[in-house]
């Protein structure tokens, strides 16, 4: 099945590697990359977003959230 993008293409962003903030979780941290992924549940249709991966303050796991909940601090 064709896809209208391929698997995890990064998308550029003003704010890479900038200070922002997670909306939804409160997070603080670093943008680290924003990709295309394919949300969907497995057995459903395809459904692709823009997917943001904070690095959080201090360090640790990054956290994906949706790019539209990314803010500048």
């Amino acid at each position: 099945m064709a896809t209208p993008h391929d698997a995890l293409t990064e998308v550029p962003h003003l704010l890479l590697r900038r200070p922002v903030r997670d909306i939804a979780s409160g997070t603080e941290g670093t943008l680290m990359a924003v990709l295309i992924e394919n949300t969907a549940s497995a057995g459903c249709p395809e459904r692709w977003a823009e997917i943001a991966y904070i690095r959080p303050d201090g360090g640790g796991v990054e956290l994906s959230t949706a790019v539209a909940n990314v803010a500048a601090r």
